[in-house]
């Protein structure tokens, strides 16, 4: 399911804000997928985050107004760097990513998260 390949994106990324994370490695709390687009479809993501996230990361900061990098909680700028990868460099409609974002930070962030998120990712691909 192409939800299970995002989400095992996002875990990948966020495990990658911490420490230096391959793509290829294999986190042991990732959901086994089944079907090869979705393993294409992870594999895009992850690839695609770990050629550009220096990129990413600049026009992120670029972005944060009166706040610093260091201080966005982890599980958000995971989720940023999700959808600004999924609409930047695996062709995925822009409300997709989004709303996908927003889905995954209801499961795994703070009440106020999908609002900073939202507002972030719509200024950065509006500019």
């Amino acid at each position: 399911m192409r939800n299970d390949a995002r989400e095992n994106a996002f875990k990948l990324i966020f495990e990658g804000l911490f420490h230096d994370v391959d793509a290829e490695l294999s986190l042991p709390n990732l959901t086994e997928l089944k079907k090869e687009d979705d393993k294409k479809f992870f594999e895009d993501i992850t690839t695609s985050f770990n050629l550009h996230k220096e990129e990413l990361r600049t026009e992120i900061e670029a972005h944060l107004k009166n706040f610093d990098y260091s201080r966005v909680f982890r599980v958000d700028l995971a989720l940023i760097y999700l959808a600004l990868t999924e609409i930047k460099y695996c062709e995925t409609p822009k409300a997709v990513a989004i709303n996908e974002a927003l889905d995954l930070a209801k499961k795994y962030s703070t009440e106020k998260s999908s609002k900073f998120i939202n507002g972030l990712i719509s200024a950065i691909i509006n500019k």
